[in-house]
């Protein structure tokens, strides 16, 4: 269906009732997000076997619970592999629960950090105390979004508003990642937070939630590597009095288009990153078909470096989708390059037969599109009618400077 919201300013602090603020020192920080009523929440996670403390914590939580009023995350730890790790999941969740005077299991938490290290609970504690202190003063979704950062260069927030019978409904998310991103719920880390004023059942925003992941997070990738701590919650506390039955197309749209936004965010702070690459695949016999191809593109390392380079090698692109495992007829199919924010299109591939070659209007055009900062491939299978969209980015030097570097 057509958008029917618009953008707005807030992120997590934009649907009625949420409060949120953050602080950090240097390496550690902290950040709380609260409704002041009673939310249903849902979460998904991580589907590495090795996870962080703070996900089989609130794994728990969200199952043997049905009233939620806070998310409390902290960078800088991830509070995963190390000894007494879950006890020091649960000293986080109480520090916020005794500051915001509510039961402790009302408290989601993620973390976000090196793997291995014990929690500095002192420093973390200090960093809630300082986030709780700032929450009470005002409500600032900006510093919660940059308590959340680790190697990120910039916060990601965005909110949304649609109406329904003259009332307004939003919602409004943060989220952090740079690095070790990889599909499947989820990433390595990708923390995110949503919040939204609807009426909804837990199951309801649970279906919700996952649809948008898949056609979101599940669909980024950075570096392919998959993270112990990747951790999505939305939170619903009915304050617009608007219920979910009555715009169920309105508010899946609006929840998928926050997740992809952020998702995008994501991708395109891909440590070192320069571009962002959106990888659309049309015409699969399947949406299996349509997702293993269009991940297959943003994978590739080889792609990914071209992009870097600004070298419109569409044969890195052809051979990423044969590789995919998803059905195609090398010799009817077609490549095309444009530029996301723009009408630039250079057909590289049709119908099976090379259009860009040396010295062609259409080979400097593409060599141009490369050059912009967002790249649009699109590939068409010409085999059945079904689509996806994958979010990736460039792999430059830097990658390798931040992440050989990361704990030293």
């Amino acid at each position: 269906m057509a958008e029917n919201f618009v953008v707005v300013d807030g992120g997590v602090v934009a649907p009625k009732g949420f409060k949120a603020n953050g602080h950090k020192d240097r390496k550690y920080g902290a950040a709380l997000i609260y409704s002041e009523t009673d939310a249903v929440a849902a979460g998904v996670f991580t589907t590495n076997k090795v996870y962080a403390h703070p996900v089989a914590l609130s794994k728990d939580t969200l199952v043997n619970n049905k009233v939620f009023r806070a998310i409390v995350a902290n960078s800088g730890n991830a509070n995963c592999f190390t000894k007494g790790g879950m006890e020091d999941a649960e000293l986080l969740v109480k520090k916020a629960a005794e500051l915001l005077k509510i039961p402790e299991n009302q408290v989601l938490s993620a973390s976000t950090g090196v793997i291995g290290r014990k929690m500095p609970m002192d420093i973390i504690a200090l960093e809630v105390e300082r986030a709780f202190e700032n929450i009470t003063l005002e409500s600032s979704n900006e510093n919660a979004s940059k308590a959340i950062m680790t190697t990120d260069a910039f916060p990601k927030t965005v909110a949304v508003e649609f109406e329904v019978n003259g009332k307004s409904v939003r919602i409004g998310g943060i989220a952090k990642g740079a690095g070790m991103i990889a599909p499947n719920m989820l990433h390595a880390t990708m923390l995110g937070f949503i919040t939204t004023d609807i009426e909804i059942s837990k199951e309801d925003l649970t279906n919700s939630l996952q649809k948008a992941t898949d056609e979101s997070f599940n669909n980024a990738v950075v570096d392919g590597d998959m993270s112990t701590n990747d951790t999505v919650y939305v939170l619903a506390n009915s304050q617009s009095g608007v219920k979910y039955k009555d715009c169920k197309e309105e508010f899946d749209c609006a929840l998928t288009y926050v997740s992809k936004e952020l998702a995008k965010m994501i991708v395109s702070d891909g440590e070192g990153a320069k571009k962002l690459i959106e990888a659309t695949v049309f015409g699969a016999e399947t949406k299996e078909d349509a997702k293993k191809a269009s991940m297959s593109i943003v994978r590739s390392l080889l792609l990914k470096t071209a992009v870097f380079g600004a070298d419109p090698n569409w044969g890195r692109i052809a051979a990423a989708v044969g590789y995919s495992g998803a059905e195609m007829d090398m010799n009817n199919f077609d490549i095309i390059i444009s530029n996301i924010s723009s009408e630039k299109q250079a057909i590289l591939v049709k119908a099976g037969e090379q259009i860009a070659d040396c010295g062609t209007p259409e080979l400097k055009l593409a060599e141009e599109i490369m050059k912009e900062d967002k790249i649009k491939i699109i590939v068409d299978l010409k085999r059945g009618s079904f689509e996806n969209t994958a979010f990736g980015c460039d792999l430059g030097y830097d990658y390798v400077k931040i992440n050989s570097e990361y704990t030293t």
